[in-house]
């Protein structure tokens, strides 16, 4: 296999979509597709087929330095096709790659399907805070980041800076200045690089991860000094988040950083991406934490834990579960049962939420009049096709009766009502001589 054909795969993985590249000694090369790893039709690769490769991406500086630490990262642009994120290992003696392949082009939110309260002003507009996106590995983070970062350079004038090992979507300037930092050729670490960003007079700072207790408390400083920042964390759930940042300090700190967040957090975004049932590809199920005050009180007191509860009462503000996110892929048929199962947070919960969703569908289909012989149902609005011999009836409202706080009292500076027929009229409070006091007396 020479050197040249690492470029045409690459190529070939673009034109198919594909989000992985694997290069392994003693086996064929293998996309990833649609979350599934497939084999290609090559035969397996040698030692010296990968080594060739590896060394023909690295600079000398790389070489050497992956040759006394067999671990490499590396971000590079191919032509006008994509870039790749790749990381470059050692297996059994032997080298191994595995290529991110990236488009050029970063989608927006709404072409990603993202639920609209990550482009409000609490989270991807927000002009200081901090707002985490998490997950496992390759659900898409860096993609929803671009996008928000994106957002902000269609909309806002500002400087933005990023940090990353390595950089993935590349931005162009628009309304912003974007400077990208790439950890190893920039700058040496995230740590030197945080420690001098606040200079750099940034109104907006991406970390690619929070690694260390130290990264999360330059990040909140800068939140804290009227920044932005986003940055991710590998957790699975807000509450999660919330529970390995705090666990992340000493003890005797734990206090002190709980107010902190509950001061600087904007929001929590943890996502998976789950295959689809309806097309070929992946959907991307959203559990978004907003920090109302309610949920700001639980983290300064110290109870991530308890955050779940509030988050799944929290529609009014545009936050739901990934449980809820899940019900809802199921409801529009875009995921099937099984597969929102196997990413439920909680698989009691979901089971339930999903036979009441499927009850619900049921009652409704059965209760939704129809036209004899047509089988059109009536619509909200319209009026159903009355029986022979019978008028045409208005369709019922959907009205109800206000809560007992909102209904209508009558105010007491009117003065005692009129009574009704047949009662008399009451007399406690009325003067004697008073003309509404029977006889006047």
């Amino acid at each position: 296999m020479s050197v040249v054909d690492w470029r045409s795969l690459v190529e070939r993985g673009a034109a198919e979509r594909a989000s992985d590249l694997f290069f392994k000694v003693g086996s064929e090369p293998h996309l990833r597709l649609h979350g599934a790893v497939q084999p290609l039709d090559l035969p397996p690769l040698t030692p010296e087929d990968t080594r060739e490769i590896a060394y023909d991406l690295m600079t000398d500086r790389q070489i050497a330095l992956f040759e006394d630490y067999h671990e490499r990262d590396l971000g590079i642009t191919h032509g006008e096709v994509c870039r790749l994120r790749i990381n470059i290992y050692q297996e059994r003696g032997n080298i191994g790659l595995v290529m991110r392949l990236i488009p050029l082009d970063i989608l927006s939110l709404e072409e990603l399907m993202m639920p609209s309260a990550l482009g409000t002003e609490s989270v991807g507009l927000a002009r200081q805070g901090l707002v985490l996106v998490t997950g496992p590995t390759g659900c898409g983070k860096s993609t929803t980041l671009a996008a928000m970062v994106d957002l902000i350079n269609d909309t806002r004038a500002c400087n933005i800076v990023t940090i990353e090992d390595p950089i993935e979507y590349v931005h162009r300037d628009k309304l912003c200045i974007v400077n990208q930092r790439e950890v190893g050729v920039d700058t040496e670490s995230f740590s030197d690089a945080l420690k001098y960003v606040v200079r750099q007079s940034p109104d907006v700072v991406l970390i690619g991860e929070m690694r260390d207790p130290e990264t999360m408390n330059v990040a909140m400083q800068a939140s804290e000094t009227g920044h932005l920042v986003f940055s991710t964390v590998h957790t699975v759930g807000a509450a999660e988040t919330m529970e390995r940042i705090i666990n992340m300090f000493p003890p005797h700190d734990k206090a002190q950083i709980c107010l902190r967040m509950s001061k600087s957090l904007n929001a929590v975004i943890s996502q998976k991406l789950v295959p689809r049932c309806d097309i070929p590809g992946r959907a991307a199920a959203c559990e978004i934490m907003i920090c109302t005050p309610t949920i700001a009180k639980l983290i300064e007191e110290g109870h991530p834990t308890d955050v779940y509860a509030a988050i799944d009462e929290g529609a009014f503000w545009g936050m739901q579960t990934m449980n809820q996110a899940l019900t809802n892929l199921v409801g529009e048929g875009k995921i099937d049962e099984d597969e929102a199962m196997h990413n439920a947070g909680n698989r009691t919960e979901l089971k339930q939420m999903l036979r009441r969703s499927a009850q619900t569908v049921a009652a409704g289909a059965e209760a939704a009049p129809t036209q004899e012989g047509g089988g059109v149902s009536a619509g909200a609005g319209e009026f159903a096709a009355p029986a022979q011999g019978q008028a045409a009836q208005p369709p019922a409202t959907s009205y109800q009766q206000p809560p007992v706080e909102y209904q209508q009292q009558p105010p007491a500076q009117y003065g005692p009502q009129a009574p009704a027929h047949g009662q008399s009229a009451p007399t406690e409070g009325l003067a004697p001589g008073d003309p509404r006091r029977p006889g006047g007396t």
